[in-house]
């Protein structure tokens, strides 16, 4: 046998072996097919197959991210909107993600869009704005309910972009710009109620105590002169109201002198 010989049988050998040597990384599981039947999954690491005979194929169990793309969604209360969203999910099976469905990913995504579509279409736009949370588990629990057979698991499902048309945000400003007077008008209601309250109290006391009303009387010129850019003129019942102020004064230092 001739060195040429040898050379073209050492190159056959090291094809074979190349094509019978397969690496399966930690993340992922190979599924054997042999002459077309599923025969073993294997584990991560170096795995042999036999060439021309067996085919691997494999599958990643890392948590795959998948946008869900914009779609026209009609609400219940018929406003049209645009709802992006995006899925995470992770193959718990890799025969079944292998087998019992030609494209899992594809799969995955064309049932995620229908089941936003119909979900969403299903509330208010009130509801859609405020109970995204709501829904997003909804839509979750649908599609991981489609998913499950495929052995695939939906962690989450995300509602991540809601597009309204200019009318309507034009509406919501007016209906929030609205609403927002609506509690400053009440704050400010209920502020005169407290208030006539209180004032109510003063003047039941002010009317049994006369001397009161004077002493807030010149409580509110000591408030005036403090700008010293006012004049002030006292009307004559005003003086003969200081004289009684100091006659009490008086009256009341001679008792406790006593």
């Amino acid at each position: 046998m001739d060195w040429f010989t040898l050379i073209i049988i050492g190159l056959i050998l090291l094809t074979l072996l190349s094509l019978s040597i397969r690496i399966v990384n930690q993340y992922e599981r190979g599924i054997v097919f042999r002459l077309g039947k599923v025969i073993k999954v294997k584990e991560p690491g170096l795995r042999l197959i036999i060439p021309l005979v067996d085919r691997m194929v494999k599958a990643s169990l890392q948590i795959i991210t998948m946008p869900i793309p914009s779609q026209k969604i009609i609400t219940q209360d018929n406003v049209s909107i645009d709802v992006a969203a995006v899925a995470y999910f992770k193959i718990l099976d890799p025969y079944k993600a292998v087998v019992e469905v030609e494209n899992f990913s594809k799969a995955v995504n064309q049932i995620s869009q229908t089941t936003v579509r119909s979900v969403v279409g299903q509330f208010n736009l009130d509801e859609i704005l405020s109970e995204t949370s709501k829904i997003n588990l909804k839509i979750k629990e649908i599609i991981d309910a489609h998913s499950e057979p495929w052995g695939i698991n939906v962690t989450t499902v995300e509602i991540k972009d809601i597009k309204l048309p200019d009318t309507m945000k034009r509406v919501i400003a007016m209906q929030a710009e609205a609403e927002r007077e609506k509690r400053a008008k009440i704050i400010a209601a209920e502020g005169e109620y407290l208030s006539a309250a209180k004032l109510g109290d003063a003047a039941d006391i002010i009317s049994q105590h006369p001397i009161a009303l004077q002493l807030r009387i010149m409580q509110v010129l000591n408030q005036i002169a403090i700008e010293k850019n006012s004049t002030i003129i006292f009307p004559a019942p005003l003086m003969n109201s200081i004289t009684d102020i100091a006659n009490f004064l008086k009256e009341e230092n001679k008792e406790a002198k006593k």
